[in-house]
């Protein structure tokens, strides 16, 4: 395996990790697991619906809704557990996560048209010590990242299909988020567009 490239300190870059099989199979599982708990569109605390549709693999999950942001056991339509995670993930994870402790949710973003993802931190987890991986696999993003401050300066840069990126140590708390997707520039998701997933530790 290559060597990351390291965007700023704590965020460090694997392009092109995923070979195409890989990212194929990865897709398909997530549209399964669709078929069991269904993207939805989340509403944030204050009643505004996300644009990027989201749903989980892994004895956890991420929602939101009125009563704020927080992990759940169970999917908050159908109140089924949510879908296995992918041994494929669980082997990234123990390579470029944490070998010792394996993550317990595995957040998936679709992102298709004008969605996006307002710049934020991954703060809902109980030890931010352990990192938040995220797999691009779709359309590429275009990609921001800042500092631990909100008004800190952001660079932006484009995530393509196959990359694989990790935010730890200095950039584990770094705001983040995506701008816009490039429709079209993959045609690995049916009917288009951008999937992302995120394999953290929750608990």
């Amino acid at each position: 395996m290559s060597q990351p490239l390291s965007v700023t300190p704590g965020f460090d870059l694997w392009p092109g990790l995923l070979e195409l099989e890989l990212q194929q199979a990865l897709v398909s599982s997530v549209l399964a697991a669709a078929e069991v708990a269904p993207f939805a569109r989340y509403e944030t605390p204050q009643g505004k619906p996300m644009s990027a549709a989201m749903t989980a693999f892994g004895p956890l999950g991420w929602v939101s809704d009125r009563a704020g942001y927080r992990y759940a056991d169970q999917h908050p339509e159908s109140g089924q557990p949510w879908p296995q995670m992918p041994q494929a993930l669980l082997h990234l994870w123990a390579r470029l996560g944490d070998a010792e402790t394996p993550p317990d949710s595995c957040l998936v973003n679709l992102y298709r048209g004008d969605a996006r993802m307002g710049l934020h931190q991954d703060r809902d987890e109980a030890d931010p010590r352990f990192p938040v991986l995220s797999v691009s696999l779709g359309d590429t993003a275009v990609f921001r990242i800042g500092g631990t401050r909100r008004k800190d300066p952001t660079r932006s840069l484009r995530l393509n299909s196959g990359d694989v990126c990790r935010l730890s140590g200095p950039a584990r708390l770094a705001f983040h988020g995506v701008d816009r997707i490039l429709p079209g520039s993959s045609s690995l998701v049916p009917g288009g567009g951008r999937i992302n997933l995120t394999l953290r530790r929750a608990r």
